[in-house]
């Protein structure tokens, strides 16, 4: 009996040290997935301001472009409103004579020979 205590005994230490060295193992994995998803999280909420940021900055630039855009459509309107017949000829353009043309109809041509269906 005494050497089946001494026996367990032994194994009992070995099974605590497997015990102890897989705690340690799963404490050490736990603390490094912790700081792992610490510096994660820092890096994205970093991200995500520096996106805001920069939103907020393109908006403003956005902005002042549609105004130069409209500015530019009044200009075109106001200088398209001063266009006239004077102006063209001003710059060299000359007024032409419309010619048009006509189309014939298929009875009119005699040249054109209709194929004959014979069934």
């Amino acid at each position: 009996m005494r050497q089946a205590s001494l026996k367990l005994k032994m194994y009992a230490n070995n099974v605590n040290a497997i015990n102890n060295n897989m705690a340690n193992t799963i404490f050490n994995f736990m603390v490094w997935s912790g700081i792992c998803l610490v510096v994660l999280y820092v890096v994205f909420l970093g991200t995500m301001v520096f996106n805001i940021v920069e939103r907020k900055a393109l908006e403003g630039q956005a902005r002042s472009l549609a105004n130069d855009v409209g500015d530019m459509e009044l200009t075109y309107l106001s200088m398209s409103n001063k266009i006239d017949l004077e102006l063209s000829h001003q710059m060299g353009f000359k007024e032409t004579a419309a010619r048009f043309t006509t189309r014939k109809t298929v009875g009119s041509n005699t040249n054109i020979k209709l194929a004959n269906n014979e069934i």
